[in-house]
């Protein structure tokens, strides 16, 4: 897969590969997984994540490094803004996306992203608050995320998006009140959202929309990404009758397919397989006993490897 390859050209040694280069690829390496991490929240793109450090790698290959104090702080700030740019050339090209797009659902039992020991570090990974940050400004985005997830002061946060600390401050200020918005809809524990899944995905092989409807809040929303590469609806799915009859209509009893139960993005999640070969992965956002959003991402570009 890409992400060896890459890994390989981030080794700290081996043939081929100079001392100096071997010297630059460790220091980047010892930060890797927060790097990767933080790339990750801001892109919602592991592969895209993968491809910033990479150009992190060279330009910290290309710098003075005797001039470097915090080679971490360097690097994030590297990161963050290569990021930032790939962010803004996504969205403006983002008309051209089949269908609802999704973030990348990333297996997190091992972590890639290293410890997600705090609760800012695994909720800034969740599929729903994901998709909400979508909906933020890059420099918005930018600015919650180091701020909220990896507890960085403003005044740094000024450093790397050349912007003053009260700049970043109301930056932050209107990124949170437009996640809040959004954020009492997925307030259920982990536990909670395990149970429902599990009853859900019961209840959608049994064809039970009695059930499936009584699992769903009256408002909830389904999106499914396909990308135009796999089979999902290109709206998404709103109104608890609508999306309990979409889910038996797809994964009934009529249909074959199977899952298997593991932990995307730090949350639980499923991973379904059709008779035809088709993968989805699927996670739920829950708040006071039922369901609020489904996500589903089908598109095969975006799904971790069998295993």
């Amino acid at each position: 897969m890409e992400p060896n390859r890459r890994d390989d050209a981030l080794g700290a040694s081996g043939a081929g590969v100079t001392t100096e280069a071997g010297q630059a690829a460790g220091a980047l390496q010892a930060h890797r997984p927060m790097l990767l991490g933080l790339a990750y929240r801001l892109l919602g793109s592991r592969h895209d994540a993968e491809d910033v450090l990479q150009e992190a790698y060279l330009r910290w290959l290309g710098v003075d490094r005797s001039t470097v104090a915090e080679p971490r702080r360097y690097l994030s700030r590297v990161v963050t803004r290569l990021a930032l740019d790939r962010l803004r050339a996504r969205q403006a090209s983002r008309e051209t996306y089949v269908g609802p797009w999704l973030p990348e659902p990333v297996p997190t039992e091992p972590s890639p992203f290293g410890p997600l020991d705090r609760a800012e570090l695994r909720d800034s990974l969740s599929t729903a608050l994901l998709h909400v940050l979508e909906r933020l400004t890059p420099p918005e985005r930018a600015v919650y995320v180091l701020h909220t997830a990896f507890d960085l002061p403003y005044a740094e946060i000024a450093e790397v998006l050349d912007r003053t600390p009260e700049d970043c401050r109301q930056l932050h200020h209107r990124a949170v009140s437009r996640v809040r918005q959004e954020q009492r809809r997925f307030t259920a524990s982990r536990s909670e959202r395990e149970r429902l899944l599990d009853a859900f995905l019961a209840a959608a092989r049994d064809g039970d929309l009695a059930t499936l409807t009584n699992l769903v809040a009256a408002d909830a929303t389904a999106w499914n990404d396909g990308g135009g590469r796999a089979r999902a609806a290109r709206n998404p799915v709103n109104g608890a009758d609508r999306v309990a009859r979409f889910f038996a209509g797809i994964y009934g009893p009529a249909r074959e397919w199977s899952f298997r139960r593991l932990e995307l993005n730090g949350e639980p999640a499923a991973l379904l397989t059709r008779a035809d070969g088709s993968r989805y992965a699927l996670t739920v956002a829950a708040a006071d006993g039922r369901i609020t959003g489904i996500y589903v991402v089908g598109n095969p570009a975006k799904l971790p490897p069998t295993s």
